[in-house]
């Protein structure tokens, strides 16, 4: 079978047919990861309690982190592989997998030392208080185990849908997931190991999908993958940091802002009538949450990655705008979703996590309402920069990535709380979700003006 024969698929089906068979896998991908949080929290909710679930707030910068790095090497290894694959440079291909992979593990492995070395005082800076602080300890001590697997896991289901094989993503994702969802209870209830059980249900879930993953890689559909192609080049590294920073970036950021508002929290919320454990843990549970929408909204996105750069690559622009208009279209419709749950059912939401004192259940639902009144836009910027990031313009990108969480929601969930209080940090969100989109649609406008020239200078 020649090259082109392979990579053809991803150039002649439909767009929605491709979003759909390359966003689901992506979806599902992202969801698992925001299910591992999501799971261990319900379970710790009702096996450990209040501080049990601060501490996962605390911990959720960690998770950000493995993400952030992930996409890193993984969408930015995915673009450059999608572009080359475009091209017809199998060979290149390879080679951007291979580092990628390398890259992944190097920095899985990093990071696990780091936080073992430094896991008291990273503690006390991302906000646990001295009630918090054991809880998080335990969990964290067992989960960073975990990270080198989960990050190279990640990084290589982005090899594996660019590949064209969604589905053997989707089952190494799910599989994982399926096994942590099994072993928490049996963990935290049966063997009550607390906060340890649902850390070990956490990892042996991440091990698991890492090992399904790696069977693919010498596997590959549309490349020949060998053991030489597993070797660290410094301009593919280059390259791959470029085009997924933007990505990564935006993980960053969302750790970077999940630092500041735990800290924020806990100070303002000592000084109200919540106290400081009450906004930590409802702030975190309500992160989560959104996570699940984010995750669907980010797959949809990364779904759209290998069809956008393939068929930019092979200057099909007029495939490359539609791709770009159906992925926004559908993120929209799930951000329309999430609107309506977060102003409708914010307690019956929070329930799900366990229960509370009456002001705890107040603060839930004045945090849900207010600060996600914006929901109906974050389908905008993550499909955004994106698609610039897959058409070679990841300094755009990168910059896209950053709007919400460093140009505008940083700074805000730091001044508006000297004025306003803890009521502060919920006022924040909306102006920053607002204004994000705005600068997003202005740069999209642009983007899609200069395709529809370039679609003419062709055709002329």
């Amino acid at each position: 079978m020649s090259a082109e024969t392979k990579v053809n698929p991803l150039g002649i089906k439909k767009e929605s047919a491709l979003l759909i068979n390359f966003a689901i896998p992506c979806i599902i991908s992202m969801l698992v990861t925001a299910l591992y949080n999501i799971v261990d929290q319900i379970f710790i909710g009702h096996g450990v309690g209040l501080l049990g679930n601060a501490a996962t707030n605390v911990a959720f910068p960690l998770s950000i982190t493995c993400t952030a790095i992930s996409l890193l090497v993984g969408i930015g290894g995915a673009s450059n592989f999608s572009l080359e694959l475009g091209a017809g440079n199998n060979k290149k291909s390879a080679d951007y997998a291979g580092n990628s992979l390398l890259l992944a593990a190097m920095f899985g492995i990093t990071l696990f030392i780091v936080v073992t070395i430094f896991l008291e005082p990273l503690l006390r800076f991302f906000g646990a208080t001295d009630d918090i602080f054991p809880y998080a300890r335990e969990y964290i001590r067992i989960t960073s185990i975990g990270f080198p697997f989960l990050i190279c896991n990640t990084a290589m289901s982005k090899f594996i849908l660019a590949d064209g094989s969604p589905r053997y993503s989707m089952i190494s994702m799910l599989a994982g997931a399926v096994i942590n969802t099994v072993l928490d209870p049996v963990f935290i209830f049966i063997f009550d190991m607390g906060m340890t059980g649902a850390a070990l249900a956490t990892i042996i879930g991440q091990m698991i999908s890492f090992s399904i993953s790696l069977r693919y890689m010498f596997r590959f559909r549309t490349i020949s993958f060998t053991k030489e192609n597993l070797r660290i080049r410094l301009g593919l590294s280059k390259n791959i940091c470029s085009l997924g920073a933007s990505s990564s970036f935006n993980q960053v950021s969302m750790a970077i802002v999940q630092i500041v508002m735990n800290n924020t929290l806990t100070h303002y919320g000592a000084l109200s009538n919540y106290g400081a454990e009450i906004p930590l843990a409802c702030a975190g549970i309500i992160s989560k949450v959104n996570m699940i929408f984010m995750a669907i909204i980010i797959g949809i996105s990364q779904g759209s990655q290998p069809i956008v750069g393939f068929n930019y690559g092979a200057k099909k622009y007029n495939r490359v705008k539609k791709t770009y208009l159906l992925a926004l279209c559908s993120s929209t419709c799930i951000a329309l979703m999430a609107f309506i749950c977060f102003q409708c059912f914010p307690r019956q939401i929070i329930s799900i996590f366990g229960d509370g004192s009456e002001m705890y259940f107040a603060f839930a639902e004045r945090y849900f309402r207010i600060y996600m009144f914006l929901t109906l836009a974050n389908g905008i910027q993550p499909v955004t920069s994106t698609f610039v990031t897959s058409i070679g313009k990841p300094k755009l990108g990168i910059f896209m990535s950053l709007t919400r969480q460093i140009l505008f929601l940083l700074p805000l969930i730091i001044i508006f709380p000297m004025f306003l209080g803890i009521d502060g940090v919920m006022y924040a969100g909306p102006i920053a979700d607002g204004a994000a989109a705005t600068v997003c649609i202005i740069f999209m406008i642009k983007e899609l003006k200069e395709l529809t020239e370039k679609q003419k200078m062709q055709s002329a």
